[in-house]
């Protein structure tokens, strides 16, 4: 059986331009160590929800991760205010997923990489 998440690291071009933006997303930093040189740890504001380590990429890593979704109640809000953000990029209008059943909002953090919200429609 799997337990909670208890870390996701992120490898970004620039860790804290990565930092600035979870923190857009309700994330506020736990600490910053000399982890890979630098790094820093962020947790959610409020509530349950895993802790991201960010450290800039040195050497052969590259940066990278598919995409992370967060379940929300307001597909239609959550976009409005993704859009007015500045630290979000690529914001997608919110779209129906009929296999999944899901409304969906796409969007990109500074180094390209692909978000999601996920507003389940059951």
């Amino acid at each position: 059986m799997l337990g909670d998440i208890d870390h996701i690291e992120i490898e970004a071009s620039d860790a804290e331009e990565m930092a600035e933006f979870l923190k857009s997303l309700g994330y506020e930093e736990h600490r910053e160590t000399t982890h890979h040189g630098q790094s820093f740890e962020l947790v959610p504001e409020e509530g349950d929800g895993p802790l991201f380590e960010i450290h800039t990429v040195e050497g052969e890593e590259v940066p990278g991760i598919n995409h992370i979704a967060y379940a929300v109640d307001d597909i239609e809000a959550i976009t409005e205010k993704l859009k007015e953000d500045e630290n979000v990029d690529q914001v997608s209008d919110p779209y129906y997923v009929e296999h999944t059943g899901r409304t969906i909002t796409n969007f990109r953090d500074p180094d390209g990489r692909r978000f999601q919200m996920v507003e389940d429609d059951e």
